[in-house]
């Protein structure tokens, strides 16, 4: 089971979630395009998102999952791991 933490939306779920099944490098745009969130919303969280770890921006926008956000997903990490 994954852990919740105040911080998070569930569009973090799904931005993680398409960022591991597609396993492609990614803009907000095309996150968004494919989660039915706008550009700007999932830019705010994939900013959340890598500033925890969870993502990386590998430059020019672009983001990919990291190790970390595996490990999110597959309930690997405690809740407390992904607190400020």
């Amino acid at each position: 089971m994954r852990p919740r933490v105040d911080w998070m939306t569930r569009a973090d779920d799904y931005i993680l979630e398409f960022l591991d099944e597609t396993d492609i490098v990614a803009t907000p745009q095309v996150i968004a395009a494919n989660i039915d969130y706008s550009r700007q919303y999932v830019n705010q969280r994939v900013r959340a998102l890598g500033d925890r770890g969870l993502v990386q921006n590998t430059g020019n926008g672009l983001y990919r999952i990291t190790d970390r956000g595996r490990d999110y997903l597959g309930g690997d990490l405690d809740a407390d791991e992904l607190e400020d």
